[in-house]
């Protein structure tokens, strides 16, 4: 195929026509809206919102995401990693965000928090940006793979279901209804077109809705409820104010979110197959915090990249950072129309939970194949990766396991993705910078090293030769006598 001198240099520039283009950017709306919606829901619980309130606090969340997103992915000079990163209210801060809010400081104090600690995570961006470095694939491997395993119980919370006990498990209907989804995603991976397979993930939310439907299991009711156009308010929930133990304790999340979203910047491009130099990890640190500080300002939280997109750029095999830009106008669209989200929001959970278990195992599987490509012979990478697997999967096995730990610390390693990042990084430069020299062959958990066998012995095989019980046999089973030299 020819190519036009047009032609994108970079694979996530390039453009899609424009209904495929809106199809994947829907999808990729779909497949974060429980999770962007979950922050706003849980502090508005808290604080004591009422229904009302609370609406306006997801509305504001879609709108400023949308926002975000498309400041992520088109870019302006110095801000914006031109790549097919969702942004959405992250789930990092939620726990201290809560905290502020019952200390007596109210959604004011996390407000003020969060413009404070953004702006300050805003000055040292182009810094914090400078670790790529120590970001090798032994590190990026193994953060991918702990962002697609800590994803999946999202999925088996999905399954369950919102106000169901989870200790009780899902129940039959449920479970019956994520496994059609389930099934439809695989089906419709392998039809042979293009623009089917990719939108493999939409099409079977959109069915295994209907499917729900005739299941008894959708209610549309609430949708003509509420108003239909509504522009989020500025500063709706009053004034920000500015507490010093509120902004030091937002700053942790702040450096947590750096974190994150750093991983999923080198996840992303790792999976899009486009290199990222410290100065396009500024540019994306750049959005997420700007976009952060004037979150509050329409009455939402913190935005980071979601590790659910991620998976979805990994399976669909779509990587033009406009499919991503149109999924942001559709947030704003969301954000501006409350009943479109309303629409959405009725899309029954194990409906989203069948069509996640792939797309979180698809973030997995990429860390996976990032982990091939480590080398393990001589060094302690098998360790680094073992270890910071195992660090990053205690907050999934046992989530209260940190709670008897000081807050700082609960913010940082709560979840299962910082806490791989953090381990992995420190593991990383004990062993391979400030110890490379000592640990070479200097332990058992050091991988044993590759054997070879000189292509001039594999020539002499013939056709039906193979090797049973370390033995070379024939065709008819016959063993092949070896001419050893003489000594």
């Amino acid at each position: 195929m020819s190519k036009k001198n047009n032609a994108p240099t970079r694979p996530e520039d390039e453009r899609l026509p424009l209904g495929p283009t809106i199809g994947y950017g829907i999808q990729h709306v779909l497949t974060m809206y429980g999770g962007i919606i979950a922050p706003p829901l849980i502090i508005g619980q808290i604080a004591g919102l009422n229904q009302g309130e609370i609406g306006v606090l997801i509305a504001a969340c879609l709108f400023m995401g949308g926002l975000a997103t498309i400041l992520q992915t088109v870019g302006i000079p110095f801000f914006g990693s031109q790549l097919p990163l969702v942004q959405g209210v992250s789930f990092a801060g939620v726990a201290t965000m809560g905290a502020i809010v019952t200390s007596g400081g109210g959604l004011p104090a996390v407000f003020g928090s969060v413009i404070a600690a953004s702006v300050i995570g805003l000055l040292i961006a182009p810094v914090f940006a400078t670790v790529i470095r120590f970001f090798p694939p032994v590190v990026t491997g193994t953060v991918i793979t702990t962002i697609g395993l800590s994803l999946l119980p999202v999925a088996a919370g999905w399954i369950v279901g919102p106000g169901n006990d989870a200790a009780e498990g899902a129940t039959a209907e449920n479970l019956l209804l994520a496994g059609i989804t389930l099934v439809i995603v695989l089906v419709l991976s392998k039809v042979p077109v293009g623009a089917i397979s990719r939108l493999a993930i939409l099409l079977s939310i959109v069915l295994g809705t209907i499917v729900a439907v005739f299941m008894g299991k959708a209610d549309f009711s609430a949708v003509g409820e509420g108003p239909v156009f509504a522009f989020p308010s500025v500063f709706g929930f009053g004034l920000p104010t500015f507490e010093l133990a509120a902004i030091i304790s937002m700053f942790i999340v702040i450096l947590v979110t750096l974190t994150e979203t750093t991983a999923d910047i080198l996840a992303v491009s790792e999976i899009v197959g486009t290199k990222v130099d410290s100065k396009r990890i500024a540019a994306g640190l750049r959005a997420d915090m700007l976009s952060s500080a004037v979150s509050p300002v329409f009455g939402t939280f913190t935005q980071s990249a979601f590790a659910q997109n991620v998976g979805l750029v990994a399976i669909t095999g779509v990587k033009s950072r406009f499919v991503v830009t149109a999924g942001g106008i559709v947030l704003v669209v969301l954000g501006l129309l409350p009943v479109l989200g309303r629409v959405v929001g009725a899309i029954p959970s194990p409906v989203l939970g069948g069509a996640g278990l792939v797309l979180f195992g698809s973030v997995a599987a990429s860390g996976i194949r990032t982990l091939a490509k480590v080398e393990y012979k001589g060094n302690m990478n098998l360790v680094i990766v073992a270890t910071s697997l195992a660090v990053g999967m205690l907050p999934i096995a046992i989530p209260s396991i940190y709670h008897q730990m000081p807050a700082w610390f609960v913010t940082i390693f709560h979840s299962g993705i910082s806490s791989a990042a953090v381990t992995a990084i420190l593991l990383n430069l004990l062993f391979n910078h400030l110890g490379a020299r000592a640990s070479k062959g200097a332990n058992s958990f050091v991988a044993a090293p590759t054997r070879s066998i000189p292509v001039a012995y594999l020539e002499a095989f013939e056709d039906g030769d193979s090797i049973v019980d370390g033995k070379i046999v024939d065709r008819d089973g016959n063993e092949v006598a070896l001419d050893r030299p003489e000594h």
